[in-house]
C-alpha cells in the first residue's frame, strides 16, 4: 500500500490514505479512536459519578463527577493532539450528546450545556497555547475548561452557586494530576534523548 499525498489537517484528523486495489480508503489511527473512547468514557464516568456520589473533605463536598470531568479535559486534549481540531469537535459533540442521556434530567441539561461550553472554551485554549509545548496546553487549557464547566453546571444543576468550591476543586485536583503526568512524560522524553 501507498500512502497518497493528502493535506496535514486530513492526515491528522483521519490518519493515513491508502490505496488498496486501486481505490482510496481512510484509516482512523488506532490511536484516535483510544483517546475517542477514553474521552467518551470520561464524560460518561463524569456524568454518572455527579448524580450518585461525593467526597467529604471537612466542610469541601467534592462531587466525585467534577474529579472525573476533570480528567476528560485532559482527555479532550488528547484527542485534539491524535484527531485534530475537527476530531476534538466530533469528540465534543458525541460527548454532549452522551451528557444529555445518562443523567437525571437536570443534571443531564445541565452537563450537556456546561459540557458544550467548557470543551469548546478548552479545545481553543489548547490550540492557543499548544505550541507552547504540552504541559503549558493542557494546563492553561484545563483552568480555562473547568471555571466555565463549573461556573454554567452548579446553578444549572444544583440551583445555587453552594457546591462551586467542591466543583473547582476536584476539576483542579484532575488537572493537577494529568499536568504532572504531563511533565513526568516530558522529562522522561528528555531523559532518552
Amino acid at each position: 500500500m501507498t500512502e497518497l499525498s493528502n493535506s496535514s489537517t486530513e492526515r491528522a484528523l483521519w490518519g493515513r490514505q491508502h490505496r488498496s486495489s486501486g481505490e482510496r480508503s481512510w484509516v482512523l489511527p488506532a490511536a484516535g479512536c483510544v483517546s475517542a473512547g477514553c474521552y467518551l468514557a470520561a464524560v460518561v464516568g463524569a456524568n454518572w459519578t455527579s448524580t450518585y456520589h461525593v467526597l467529604a473533605m471537612g466542610t469541601l463536598v467534592i462531587p466525585v463527577g467534577a474529579c472525573v470531568a476533570g480528567a476528560a479535559f485532559t482527555a479532550r486534549d488528547v484527542v485534539h493532539e491524535a484527531l485534530g481540531a475537527r476530531g476534538a469537535l466530533a469528540a465534543i459533540a458525541a460527548g454532549t450528546l452522551l451528557s444529555a442521556a445518562v443523567a437525571t434530567p437536570r443534571i443531564a441539561l445541565a452537563s450537556a450545556t456546561a459540557f458544550l461550553l467548557s470543551e469548546l472554551a478548552d479545545s481553543w485554549l489548547y490550540r492557543r497555547w499548544r505550541r507552547r509545548g504540552h504541559v503549558p496546553a493542557i494546563a492553561g487549557s484545563n483552568l480555562g475548561g473547568l471555571i466555565v464547566d463549573s461556573i454554567v453546571f452548579v446553578p444549572c444543576a444544583f440551583g445555587s452557586l453552594a457546591l462551586l468550591p467542591g466543583q473547582l476543586a476536584g476539576k483542579a485536583l484532575a488537572t493537577a494530576a494529568a499536568v504532572a503526568f504531563a511533565l513526568g512524560m516530558s522529562r522522561r522524553r528528555e531523559a532518552r534523548s
